[in-house]
């Protein structure tokens, strides 16, 4: 089972790089793996995570009302990270050189990586088959976590190898993360609070940060990659 989890850690560390330099490469397709990384991780966040978390909250007599105050908190804190910290466009021509807001929000998507691979490893805590889904939409989403690395590094006017620095740094995260959570035994009611973080977090990233980039498209075959991302993890959550 380690040597899965290392595997899956190894595959959110290519997929963070692989994100990152394809953004430089074919930045007019990017709103379909946006579409895609929408569906499924709203998806995985309603149809596997949620579940699995009311389940483990109802084993130890945990109020599932702590749950839904875990989401709302999480979706709300997440969307003060997007508001204060990774605003998209923040620079425009010249007004900014080098701006802070660079640093900050590449190091903010570093803390996310992170989180994403204490996700994998919190879910595999649970049972293999969650693990597996889980991992599936972090490394689908971490593709784009590279993107908006270099991104927000690009836009607020930093040279291309400092974006490269941070890349390497999210790519790295989330085999932290992972590594974290198999060295440490999280108490049950605690895993399933964390858990419900991850929906808040999920949702978010999913309906509020990628949903508005893909609505931008003209194209109506980016609804139908969309539902792809969901129906590929409603199919997973039925068969694993």
């Amino acid at each position: 089972m380690d040597s899965i989890i290392f595997i899956l850690a190894a595959a959110t560390f290519l997929a963070t790089l692989a994100g990152g330099i394809i953004i430089l490469k074919f930045k007019k397709h990017l709103h379909y793996f946006f579409a895609f990384g929408a569906g499924s991780l709203v998806a995985v966040a309603f149809l596997d995570i949620l579940p699995e978390s009311i389940e483990l909250a109802e084993s130890v007599s945990l109020p599932i009302n702590y749950l839904m105050l875990t989401v709302v908190i999480a979706f709300f804190i997440y969307s003060l990270l997007e508001k204060f910290f990774t605003t998209h466009d923040i620079c425009h021509a010249d007004e900014c050189k080098g701006h802070i807001m660079g640093p900050i929000g590449g190091g903010s998507l570093v803390i996310h990586s992170f989180l994403d691979g204490v996700a994998i490893g919190s879910a595999f805590s649970v049972n293999p088959a969650t693990g597996l889904i889980v991992a599936f939409a972090v490394i689908a989403h971490d593709f784009t976590d590279g993107v908006n690395t270099v991104t927000v590094m690009l836009k607020n006017k930093h040279k291309v190898n400092d974006a490269i620095f941070f890349l390497i740094c999210a790519a790295l995260a989330p085999v932290a993360g992972v590594l974290l959570t198999l060295s440490i035994v999280i108490p049950i009611p605690v895993l399933a609070i964390i858990l419900a973080a991850f929906v808040g977090e999920f949702l978010y990233i999913g309906a509020s940060t990628l949903l508005p980039e893909i609505q931008k498209s003209s194209s109506r075959r980016i609804m139908l990659v969309m539902a792809l991302g969901i129906v590929v993890i409603a199919v997973l959550t039925a068969l694993i």
